[in-house]
């Protein structure tokens, strides 16, 4: 859809005064479904701006005052055409009658059309057409070519112009179309008339001086300068008596029943602003009913699974993540107990910015000596405003490509619960999968047309939950930490290592983080209302971009009788709609536009959460995560790379994230703590220190803008 489409589609929401679900599609004519509210709109996209307008204008009049009724039980001798003539004119002009300025829209956009003869008019005497084509162009182009009637087709004529209701359309219309008829065998006595007049004057013989002096009976003065400019030599080929009676009526065919010829040939002519080449426009829906109980495997069964794997585990490298956690642990304090310094004083800054000062109507008896030159001698009191709650909602990415940096993402989400234990902040942390088999491929939603997939197979692991004791959170943290070891000894050689296995369904997989975010809009709810909170931080902690999901396409095979619902993959220029909102979304990109549009549509739908990104980042990709959200200006990119290079991380604004921020996977996985030799040099000490300061600072400017967004 280009832009002019999507402007066209937000001024056919405010014509209608309503969020109506506006497609442009691949078809010949518009059409707008009553029960649903859609409205489809071709791609005109040959047409002017002008035209452009009117026919939206034109299509909204139907959505707001054509009812959904099947009038054709009640009139069926009326044909639709005849309808369709005088409900134009009705709905034209209530949409004069509401909005101000589309008279002049319509004039325009009609004169536009008059001009590229799209009534095809050129070659036919608009005055010879039958009663139902007059009107037609009468409301239509009446300002731009003259239009005859008698004195009974102008009381049509007003008639029209009258109409009101439907009901009046519809009763109109047989007034119409009886005259029509009328008409037409009045037109048809007269042809019977002039074939009878041609057979007798091909029966006369002569040479010629009956039909001369015919032509001077019947045509005056005309026909003695016809006679005149024969005489003068001129070929005798020219219009006599039996061309002109035969071209009276400019080309119009009499047919057996009245016909509304101009109304086809404007629906004719429309097809042609429409871009046959173009591309079917897909609209796709997330599921709304999906069954979480499918979805989300409990945190007591992974944990439970996880620990009767192990129950006897004592291998070396088991041993040595154990050790590994309980020095991290110790280590992370510092780190904590900044996040929550950092934590409690922006939200007393906050507190302190929202402050109102009011006076109590008490007296402050150390000011009252001041009552002759100061009027404020009364007690005040500064009232701060009640803190709101706070929830975190975490989602980790499960997939193969986190492997080598999974320990240390693990360390950074852990650094983020100990904080939310320590502040007293609920949270939940997913990870998601397609490679758990808890549900085995149980369908988790009826699958509709045009619906985005979330595949059987796909799952969100409730690794921690806030909902736990202490005790159990520790034993469940240790165990995620062992597996995130493991994942590090996938580069390593079989005889280097005593290896441990994973648990069943631990195992990384693909990248369905799409399914994630189409699981929050039930997930965001059901962890607000169960742990009372009326603030909800929701962070995604990645490495890569999602796999697009495929959609829900009906499909009639012929040896099946029922339709089969295959599936279809979704490209650039999808468009995602959200019947609630009355909201739709383009897709811009296949590679990561699918998320950049589930993240708005998460944004608009909850407007008070925060959606935080956190990427990791490889060296040889920062510069072109960096160009996807500032583009190509030079001046721009250069800063924000150079920023990068000092700090090896980045904040970005212009995502659909509130803030997505960039890490440095080189810089996450490097060790942070000042460790040296026993006999290092004066050098490697050095080096060492200012690697452990610039690890330290990149992890605190990060944690705190972090800390800036939550509290």
């Amino acid at each position: 859809m280009s832009i002019q489409q999507e402007i066209k589609s937000q001024l056919a929401k405010l014509l209608a005064t309503e969020d109506l679900i506006v497609e442009h599609k691949q078809v010949e004519t518009a059409s707008f479904n009553v029960e649903t509210r859609v409205l489809v709109l071709p791609l005109w996209e040959k047409a002017s701006s002008e035209v452009y307008d009117m026919l939206v204008a034109h299509e909204v009049g139907h959505a707001l005052f054509t009812p959904c009724e099947d009038w054709i039980e009640r009139y069926p001798e009326i044909p639709p055409s005849f309808v369709n003539i005088v409900e134009d004119a009705r709905i034209e002009k209530l949409m004069k009658r509401r909005y101000a300025g589309l008279p002049k829209t319509f004039f325009t956009g009609y004169k536009e059309l008059q001009g590229m003869d799209f009534f095809k008019l050129s070659d036919i005497d608009v005055n010879e057409m039958g009663i139902a084509d007059r009107i037609n162009l009468y409301f239509k182009i009446g300002n731009f070519i003259d239009i005859d009637f008698n004195d009974y087709e102008k009381t049509l004529v007003s008639m029209v112009k009258s109409a009101e209701t439907f009901d009046e359309v519809l009763e109109y219309s047989l007034v119409i179309w009886e005259y029509a008829k009328e008409e037409l065998e009045q037109k048809k006595k007269e042809q019977e008339e002039i074939e009878e007049m041609k057979a007798k004057l091909e029966m006369e013989d002569g040479d010629g001086d009956n039909e001369q002096e015919y032509q001077t009976t019947t045509q005056g003065d005309e026909g003695d300068s016809e006679k005149s400019d024969k005489e003068d030599g001129e070929d005798d080929d020219g219009l006599d008596y039996e061309d002109e009676v035969y071209s009276k009526g400019g080309g119009i065919t009499l047919g057996d029943e009245p016909k509304a010829e101009t109304v086809e040939n404007l629906e004719e002519s429309l097809k042609d602003l429409v871009n046959q080449a173009g591309r079917e426009t897909l609209y796709v829906e997330k599921p709304n009913d999906l069954d979480l109980d499918k979805v989300i495997i409990p945190n007591w069964f992974i944990h439970k699974n996880i620990d009767f794997e192990w129950r006897e585990n004592t291998s070396e490298d088991f041993l040595n993540a154990d050790n590994e956690f309980d020095e991290f642990r110790k280590s992370a304090r510092k780190e904590v107990n900044y996040l929550v310094k950092e934590f409690e004083m922006k939200k007393s800054a906050s507190a302190y910015a929202r402050a109102a000062t009011a006076r109590t109507g008490m007296l402050d008896m150390s000011k009252l000596h001041t009552y002759q030159y100061c009027e404020d001698i009364f007690k005040k009191v500064t009232v701060l405003p009640d803190g709101k709650n706070h929830g975190l909602v975490f989602i980790l990415d499960w997939s193969g490509s986190m492997s080598t940096i999974m320990k240390d993402t693990i360390k950074q989400l852990y650094n983020l619960i100990w904080f939310c234990r320590k502040v007293q902040i609920p949270f939940e942390v997913y990870a998601f999968t397609n490679g758990y088999p808890y549900h085995g491929n149980e369908s988790r939603y009826t699958a509709k047309s045009n619906m985005i997939c979330v595949e059987d197979s796909f799952a969100l692991m409730s690794l921690f939950s806030s909902k736990v004791n202490v005790r159990t959170l520790d034993h469940q943290m240790r165990n995620i930490y062992r597996i995130a070891t493991r994942f590090g000894y996938y580069h390593v050689s079989w005889d280097e290592r005593d290896r441990f296995q994973v648990p069943v369904g631990m195992n990384l997989s693909g990248t369905p983080l799409d399914e994630s975010l189409i699981c929050l809009h039930q997930i965001i709810p059901q962890f607000k209302k169960d742990n009372k909170v009326e603030k909800v931080q929701c962070v995604v902690l990645t490495d890569g971009e999602a796999y697009t999901p495929c959609y829900h396409k009906e499909v009639k095979r012929d040896w099946e009788e029922n339709p089969y619902m295959g599936r279809n993959a979704i490209w650039s220029g999808t468009f995602v709609r959200d019947r609630k909102l009355g909201k739709t979304y383009r897709i811009k990109d296949c590679n990561y536009g699918m998320t950049e549009v589930l993240l708005e549509n998460l944004k608009d739908t909850f407007p008070t959460v925060n959606f935080i990104g956190i990427r990791l980042i490889p060296s040889r990709e920062a510069g072109s995560f960096i160009r996807r959200y500032h583009g190509w200006s030079d001046s721009e990119y250069n800063k924000i790379m150079k920023g990068w290079k000092k700090n090896r991380s980045v904040s970005i604004k212009s995502s659909a994230y509130d803030t997505y921020f960039g890490l440095s996977t080189a810089a996450l996985a490097s060790d942070d703590e000042f460790e040296v030799k026993e006999d290092a040099t004066k050098a490697e000490i050095k080096r060492a220190f200012g690697k452990s300061l610039k690890g330290k600072k990149m992890n605190k400017k990060i944690l705190s803008e972090f800390i800036e967004l939550v509290a």
